[in-house]
């Protein structure tokens, strides 16, 4: 087993998260290590944020770890559907603006958010099923708002503010 170098290590993540259900940190870092590369979970961590992997639901109920092409409109059009698929519900309260998704979906919708680069985001925290997202006053929330709320419309979809 040795350290590699965060390229060749990087390229061996995608690989691993291509052809294995991958559902932790932990079930990547063990693989990697079946493979021959020594990796602590913080840097898997840190490499799933740069690669722009996501954990999505899978049809059987479980998650799994993903990557989305970072090529032009692909990955826009691709983060944009994760993010207008996960999304149930937009609401804004003060400075603030919550984000209800689907159960496990949080993380991957952020991401998606994460990547768009919207000026009036200050920053996104992400659970389980709930997003908050900073912005500097209630005025830009609710812009920000009204413009996330276009960008996942779906026939289910509630908004609210207070």
């Amino acid at each position: 087993m040795k350290k590699v170098p965060k390229k060749q290590r990087q390229s061996r993540i995608i690989r691993i998260i291509n052809e294995q259900n991958i559902e932790t940190q932990a079930d990547l870092v063990e693989a990697l290590m079946a493979s021959g590369i020594v990796v602590t979970q913080a840097t898997v961590s840190r490499d799933i944020k740069e690669l722009g992997i996501v954990k999505v639901m899978t049809g059987e109920g479980t998650q799994k770890y993903v990557t989305l092409s970072h090529s032009g409109e692909v990955a826009a059009g691709r983060m944009r559907r994760v993010f207008s698929e996960a999304v149930i519900s937009v609401n804004r309260s003060n400075a603030f603006v919550i984000m209800k998704t689907l159960p496990g979906m949080a993380q991957g919708a952020a991401s998606a958010l994460d990547s768009m680069y919207l000026d009036e985001i200050i920053g996104t925290l992400a659970g389980d099923d709930t997003i908050f997202i900073a912005t500097c006053n209630s005025e830009v929330a609710e812009k920000l708002r009204a413009k996330l709320v276009s960008l996942s419309i779906t026939d289910s979809m509630e908004t609210t503010e207070s």
